[in-house]
């Protein structure tokens, strides 16, 4: 396959690199000084693209590539892939799933209970040296908890089954209830936060969810609560979740996206109620290799004529026979 042409949009994990350099001719949009110019003159050659880092593949940047067949994104979420624009254009999406389920899941759990129990504020308190004065202030508890989930699909029932064994009630709230989970569903967002004192976000990012947790649901939550973000930047109202930390709407949040990452905002870093995390959901080397080889899969089987291993629901195309 090394006389297959694809366009690297972003940089991928060594491994994944290397494993897409020995099956294919790989263009690295990173090292084109003029993209433009570029593209005018090799895009016809461009059969395939790898995209990482959440970085945008457009409608324009496919419709500037006449013979593309497939863009394979690294990451569960592909709200940076225009698949929409890619679909009309018969142009194969795939994505990363469950390779990266259990390490997102598990984080999940580990920055709700940071948030609750407030295990930075207390290694910060530790280190400087305020231990010798007097011991670190009682914290809030899971203890006794509702566990709201907005959004149960694979990441967010791994939670759930994770979050089962700590012995607190679980809800979720999805687009359609599911037949397939023992936990109740809320039949709105809202509803699911008055439910709830702790609502953990495990839903893609896009205009379907953009700021859907707002004001309203941050006060339906109330100031007992605890809000989870392990989905995307987008779905939170940033500038209301500031407001409901500041004012004690709610009682703390757990942030592992941001709507502009890599920049979040200073108010939020100043609020010592925030554990707040680089975005690390998945960020072990041994998920993010897993999820770099995926990429290079969905491309070989795709080239081998086997099909996409992954393909998003967008995807018309069926695989190829």
């Amino acid at each position: 396959m090394t006389d297959i042409d694809i366009v690297l949009v972003g940089r991928l994990v060594p491994s994944a690199e290397a494993a897409l350099d020995r099956a294919f001719t790989v263009h690295r949009l990173r090292d084109i000084a003029n993209r433009e110019e570029w593209l005018a003159e090799h895009a016809p050659i461009v059969r395939g693209v790898a995209v990482a880092n959440g970085l945008p593949v457009d409608a324009a940047f496919v419709g500037a590539l006449p013979n593309l067949e497939i863009v394979a994104g690294f990451g569960v979420g592909y709200d940076n892939i225009d698949a929409r624009a890619a679909a009309r254009r018969r142009v194969v999406v795939t994505n990363t799933p469950d390779v990266l389920t259990d390490e997102v899941a598990d984080l999940a759990v580990g920055l709700l209970l940071a948030t609750i129990r407030q295990i930075p504020q207390a290694d910060r308190y530790l280190r400087a040296g305020k231990w010798l004065e007097k011991p670190f202030p009682f914290t809030a508890t899971l203890r006794g908890r509702t566990v709201g989930i907005f959004g149960l699909g694979r990441i967010g029932l791994a939670i759930a089954e994770r979050l089962a064994a700590f012995g607190v009630t679980i809800l979720y709230h999805n687009r359609q209830p599911r037949t397939d989970v023992p936990f109740r569903y809320v039949d709105s967002l809202k509803g699911l936060a008055g439910e709830a004192d702790v609502l953990i976000v495990a839903t893609p990012g896009g205009e379907g969810t953009r700021h859907a947790v707002d004001a309203e649901v941050l006060a339906a939550l109330g100031s007992d609560g605890v809000l989870v973000n392990i989905g995307r930047g987008s779905v939170v109202d940033e500038v209301a979740l500031i407001a409901a930390l500041e004012q004690g709407a709610i009682l703390s949040a757990g942030l592992d996206v941001f709507a502009d990452e890599p920049r979040v905002p200073q108010a939020l870093i100043d609020l010592d109620r925030a554990v707040l995390l680089p975005h690390v959901g998945s960020a072990s080397v041994h998920t993010r290799d897993a999820m770099g080889q995926l990429v290079v899969d969905n491309l070989q089987s795709w080239f081998a004529g086997k099909g996409p291993l992954t393909p998003v629901p967008e995807t018309p195309v069926p695989p190829k026979s």
